[in-house]
């Protein structure tokens, strides 16, 4: 099942995002299987200020898993962490759904 992961960071947090940005890439890299599709929000600079994960997951507690165990949430980045079932409906310019 897929699920939609949308963290906030805190205000002001850049600084904490990139110093911990080297084990949150090998954090992801660690569940490669399971990402859909992954990245950073950016506020109206292009700066990061959050992050979109969509994966697949047995169920709402193993996507919780996933989030909480993400450097960045460890780290105390978010000012919000949501965790959602997903249903995709187009992909790569096709109706899969």
């Amino acid at each position: 099942m897929l699920f939609a992961i949308a963290c906030t960071d805190k205000p002001a947090s850049l600084e904490l995002r990139m110093a911990t940005r080297p084990p949150h890439l090998e954090y992801l890299e660690s569940l490669m299987k399971q990402l859909v599709l992954v990245g950073p929000t950016l506020d109206a600079e292009g700066k990061p200020n959050g992050s979109l994960l969509v994966v697949e997951a047995a169920d709402q507690a193993a996507a919780e898993a996933i989030a909480a165990g993400d450097p960045y949430a460890k780290a105390g980045l978010f000012a919000s962490v949501t965790v959602k079932p997903f249903r995709a409906v187009f992909k790569d310019g096709a109706k899969i759904a």
